[in-house]
């Protein structure tokens, strides 16, 4: 669990450094790459949820650092145009990359990637974890998941699910629930989630594997019906909706999230100011209260912690990629 937080006064009064306990070494250096500003290249466009929490911790990030950090988003290609980006950036420390979890889809989803996902990246931090939400229209017959397994048993490929497009973190939510439940459904890919949302609530498709930030405001107002969510425990923000796990698909977990990387061969101490300085941004009352309204929970893990993290994301992925023959197109 992170540290007490000290009150932003006292910081500065104390004094940045030696208030956040950064490493000695770097303390001695003084600052990352002689003080100028730090880049954080988000791979998405502004407004979605990987620009949302650059902007959320950026000004604490900047407050840990000392120095200025700056968010620009460098959206295509489904966040490789960012991460190739960092990937040949000068390893000072001062360019860094704030992802999604199609970072570890990558991988098995494009044949060939302008840099090697392996090799190219020092994982910093995972900053928060986001489920998604199991929704249907209100006129579906369906009411709990186990209603779902039942029909999608009795008459195979009959059920749709709508998703953000081919490759979505919807779609792959889907494809792992028809992995793990043995059963086969339609996908119904769209350009984006706000008309697969549309169309859901409409009842042109039954089921969507929601963001909980975007469905949650339609869940209140009866334009959507929860079934379960992805995560293996309950959602604060969906406090009476049983886990995918609890409501009968166990071990089924879903989530999205957003790791900070830097180039590989940053020096050590670099990677530790910047990691550290990353774990008192989330740490801020502020930002974890945002994270939990959006549906999410602080990752809370250091460096090694992350990069496995990473690391059995890309294994879950690119196993469910190959088995259920996912493409871009």
């Amino acid at each position: 669990m992170p540290p007490t937080l000290l009150s932003r006064r006292r910081w500065l009064a104390a004094g940045v450094a030696t208030a956040l306990g950064l490493p000695a070494a770097a303390r001695a250096a003084g600052t990352i790459a002689g003080g100028k500003p730090v880049t954080l290249l988000v791979s998405y466009p502004a407004g979605g949820g990987a620009d949302v929490m650059a902007r959320l911790i950026g000004p604490r990030l900047a407050e840990a650092l000392g120095q200025p950090v700056v968010v620009e988003n460098k959206p295509g290609a489904s966040g490789t145009i960012a991460a190739g980006q960092v990937a040949r950036a000068t390893p000072d420390g001062s360019t860094l990359l704030l992802d999604a979890s199609s970072f570890a889809v990558n991988p098995a989803l494009f044949d060939r990637l302008p840099y090697d996902s392996a090799a190219a990246f020092a994982p910093l931090a995972v900053l928060a974890t986001f489920p998604n939400v199991l929704v249907c229209t209100p006129s579906f017959e369906a009411r709990t998941l186990a209603d779902v397994l039942r029909l999608a048993r009795a008459k195979p490929g009959a059920l749709s699910y709508a998703s953000s497009g081919n490759g979505s973190a919807q779609h792959l939510a889907g494809a792992l629930f028809e992995g793990m439940a043995r059963v086969e459904m339609t996908h119904i890919p769209y350009r984006g989630g706000g008309p697969a949302l549309t169309d859901v609530m409409g009842g042109q498709v039954p089921l969507f594997f929601a963001n909980v930030a975007s469905s949650l405001g339609h869940i209140q107002a009866g334009r959507l019906r929860p079934l379960a969510v992805t995560s293996r425990l309950r959602c604060r923000a969906l406090p009476e909706l049983p886990s995918m796990d609890e409501a009968g698909l166990k071990g089924y977990e879903v989530l999205e999230w957003n790791p900070v990387l830097a180039p590989a061969g940053v020096p050590a101490p670099v990677r530790a100011t910047l990691a550290a300085g990353l774990r008192r941004a989330m740490a801020d009352p502020e930002v974890l209260g945002r994270v939990r309204t959006l549906g999410g929970e602080v990752f809370g893990g250091a460096e090694p912690e992350a990069a496995a993290f990473l690391r059995d994301q890309q294994a879950l992925w690119g196993r469910v990629v190959r088995e259920r023959r996912i493409t871009r197109e």
